[in-house]
């Protein structure tokens, strides 16, 4: 592999990052200073949250059927431009119904990105490392949150509540230059656009082995894991007690387990396979989720490296699931179907979320909600098929040459 093989995996990991840390994980971030400042109550807060998880939703149809008409290159392209628009309108945003559409946007831009990018970004790497590639796409969603975080942090102390919009504005920035050299540079030789099916992509989906497991998972992640995310902050401050600074340095760990976890999970599922490392992963969950609850500091900060070590995990392992055991035709409409399940889970997430806070006063039970949903995830893990590695056997697979198969899918233009 070459250094512009590198330098192009380096860019759909930063567009990894822009439509997914940037575009909608940065809520989660600066949720508090934006509650504050434009009083938004817990439960508006929550549906800014369901107004992005939504459109993440809708943008997982549209993939599943633009699949059949775009290629997955132009699909992702497309995202990333909606991505930085969404970050855009959140920065200029006077009130919550246009924060909402910057919202919406992003999710949009999200699913269309992270939906086709494992594809694009593994496409040369050799069957064995593609675990690697997918891995390297969850560290670059990390970065983007680590700084994501200190970013919220310091333009909060320079300029209080008020300096949420001043991230966005940055992330703006950020992510068109990442846009237009990604735009510029990846390049992914697609031989033939997904087959046409049924609406959401759930007939492909169905012709994946294991899919019924595989989608619970991915739906029971989706609900636990914005739960924390989108409501951990905000239990610190307001009912730990904690500054601004050190709850903004909790998800700055978060993000930096993420950037290490991609890769050693990708590793972990190469020796152990994804069955053991899935249900290894629900288990840490739920254990680390109630060591946070009582707010001591060490301990937090301590469990917020393993958590974001745990949220790379679970998406880049059924990631990989789905990259090595669907056909071609299979793999757009069929992950956009299991991902479309993830999103309805996202969707309803926040807002319940939001809604047991404010009825309980306090963020307790969202996070003990979050634990417990974990629970489902180790079942389900536990039903995978039992092998050694997520590659598929020759009866489980149809008979055509994989996605990734061809040395030249993924390419760079040559300067």
């Amino acid at each position: 592999m070459t250094a512009r093989t590198w330098i192009a995996v380096a860019l759909a990991a930063a567009s990894a990052g822009v439509a997914q840390g940037f575009g909608r994980f940065t809520l989660g971030v600066v949720l508090p200073a934006m509650r504050a400042d434009l009083g938004l109550s817990n439960t508006v807060a929550g549906s800014l949250a369901t107004a992005n998880v939504t459109a993440y939703l809708i943008g997982t149809l549209a993939v599943a059927i633009a699949a059949s008409r775009l290629r997955l290159l132009t699909i992702m392209r497309v995202g990333l431009l909606i991505a930085v628009v969404g970050q855009v309108l959140s920065a200029f945003a006077p009130g919550a119904i246009v924060l909402a559409l910057g919202m919406f946007c992003s999710g949009f831009g999200g699913a269309w990105v992270w939906i086709p990018t494992p594809v694009v970004a593994s496409a040369t790497f050799p069957p064995e490392k593609r675990g690697t590639a997918i891995g390297l796409l969850s560290s670059g969603m990390a970065l983007s949150i680590v700084f994501t975080s200190q970013l919220a942090g310091w333009f909060r102390r320079l300029s209080g509540d008020e300096g949420w919009r001043n991230v966005y504005m940055v992330q703006a920035l950020l992510g068109f230059l990442i846009a237009l050299a990604t735009i510029a540079v990846v390049r992914h030789a697609q031989e033939q656009l997904s087959d046409k099916g049924s609406i959401g992509g759930f007939d492909a989906l169905r012709r994946v082995p294991g899919w019924k497991p595989v989608t619970a998972m991915y739906t029971t992640f989706g609900f636990m894991y914005l739960l924390v995310l989108a409501f951990m902050s905000s239990r610190l401050e307001d009912d730990n007690g904690w500054s601004a600074s050190t709850a903004s340095l909790s998800f700055t760990l978060i993000g930096l387990g993420m950037v290490f976890g991609g890769p050693i999970i990708a590793k972990s599922v190469e020796l152990y396979g994804a069955r053991a490392t899935l249900a290894t992963a629900f288990t840490l969950w739920s254990t680390l989720v109630i060591v946070i609850l009582p707010g001591w500091v060490l301990p937090t900060l301590a469990s917020s490296v393993v958590i974001g070590m745990i949220f790379a995990s679970i998406p880049v392992t059924l990631t990989m699931y789905f990259v090595q055991n669907a056909s071609p035709e299979d793999y757009g409409p069929g992950f956009s179907a299991a991902t479309l399940a993830f999103g309805v889970a996202q969707m309803v997430s926040p807002q319940i979320g939001g809604a047991l806070a404010d009825w309980t006063s306090t963020f307790l039970w969202v996070l003990v909600l979050s634990a417990g949903c974990s629970l489902l995830g180790i079942v389900g893990a536990l039903r995978l098929p039992n092998r050694t590695a997520v590659e598929p056997t020759d009866d489980d697979r149809p008979q055509s040459s994989h996605p990734l198969s061809a040395p030249s899918a993924f390419i760079v233009r040559p300067h």
